[in-house]
């Protein structure tokens, strides 16, 4: 983080900056909890000069939320390439590293921060679940879904917050188990979903046929045989 050393700089450099030391301060700490003093004293400059660069700290705090958004849908982003369950449990990966990064801040947008309930910030939340929507209908081949398979994927995603939500509360459990957790319940959310779907079924055998027997979806097949015997 930056402190204490004054130097000139271009405006949207300034800007930047200011986001970023933002970031790095609701990262430790809810945003209610950060004050502009505090952000001013790390970046290096004086409280009149943030207000120069943003009108209110709700103004840098959607500024730092939409740098934020932009990286976190970043991390559904993901190749082609694998069994869709790897594909999965690397995106899951990647978000609990977002998560563990920003833990504070993602609590304080998902729970109820400064921001929350702003067009501003509620454009940028659900920009963040579509284009996690968009990405995983992509891996799984389908453009248009059918309304049974788009009300699985919103809920899977929506789990996975709350899933994230309720493991910063104390991280009682292994983040590397949640991760896989999730990875399986996308597949058992696929397998009831398709059981009353036989659309949805010939949409998704292509998908799913391919899957090692040693990768994510098998492992559950595993776990489920040995419950039930």
């Amino acid at each position: 983080m930056t402190t204490g050393v004054r130097r000139r700089m271009g405006v949207d450099e300034r800007r930047q900056q200011l986001i970023g030391v933002a970031l790095e301060l609701f990262a430790q700490r809810s945003p209610d909890e950060v004050s502009i003093d505090e952000i001013a004293a790390a970046a290096g400059i004086s409280r009149p000069l943030v207000y120069h660069y943003f009108p209110g700290k709700l103004s840098l705090y959607e500024a730092a939320l939409k740098r934020a958004s932009e990286d976190l849908a970043s991390r559904f982003v993901e190749p082609h390439e694998g069994p869709l369950g790897t594909r999965l449990l690397r995106v899951m990966r990647r978000y609990f590293d977002f998560v563990d990064d920003h833990g504070p801040g993602f609590a304080a947008l998902l729970r109820g921060g400064p921001a929350v309930g702003s067009s501003t910030t509620n454009a940028l939340i659900n920009s963040v679940r579509q284009q996690a929507y968009e990405q995983i209908l992509s891996h799984l081949g389908i453009s248009d879904p059918p309304p049974r398979l788009e009300l699985l994927v919103r809920s899977w995603i929506s789990l996975a917050e709350s899933t994230a939500l309720i493991w910063l509360d104390g991280r009682r459990i292994p983040r590397e188990e949640l991760q896989l957790q999730l990875v399986h319940d996308f597949a058992a959310l696929t397998a009831v979903t398709a059981a009353y779907d036989d659309e949805l079924k010939e949409l998704l055998r292509p998908v799913l046929s391919g899957e090692p027997a040693g990768g994510p979806f098998g492992l559950l097949a595993v776990r489920l045989i040995e419950l039930a015997s």
